[in-house]
């Protein structure tokens, strides 16, 4: 079964760019561009992994994040925060439920989306993990 990942990212051309290396890599990718189209897509397509970016036009990805983890119908569904923000943010937002934060400046996107995609296969690799292991 495919990992389906909701990619939430206003930057079109960042959003093409890893929409594409995911889709390569083998996921199931929708996306959306504002945390508004985030919380709808989420809802409506039940991904696994939500990859959120956290500076959004309409709702910030913070009030995202917490909206998917009040909502019973999308509590469940892991998210990785996304973002230019510096790395001291990364507690916070883990509180808040996202299962990993990735810092945009050091996935080094400009040279492609290979330690993106391997940081991501880790987390997705630990999360069938921890299920399995639950089970």
């Amino acid at each position: 079964m495919n990992t389906k990942i909701l990619l939430v990212e206003d930057s079109k051309l960042l959003r093409l760019a890893t929409e594409r290396a995911l889709v390569r890599a083998g996921y199931e990718v929708v996306t959306a561009g504002d945390g508004e189209a985030a919380l709808e897509m989420a809802r409506k397509e039940n991904p696994d992994v939500v990859l959120l970016d956290m500076l959004l036009p309409k709702i910030s990805g913070l009030d995202v994040l917490r909206a998917l983890k009040n909502d019973p119908a999308t509590a469940a569904i892991t998210v990785v925060a996304f973002s230019g923000m510096s790395q001291k943010n990364a507690e916070r937002l883990q509180q808040d439920g996202a299962a990993a934060y990735l810092e945009k400046s050091e996935l080094e996107l400009e040279h492609g989306c290979g330690r993106l995609l391997a940081c991501l296969n880790e987390i997705i690799t630990n999360l069938k993990t921890t299920a399995v292991q639950a089970n």
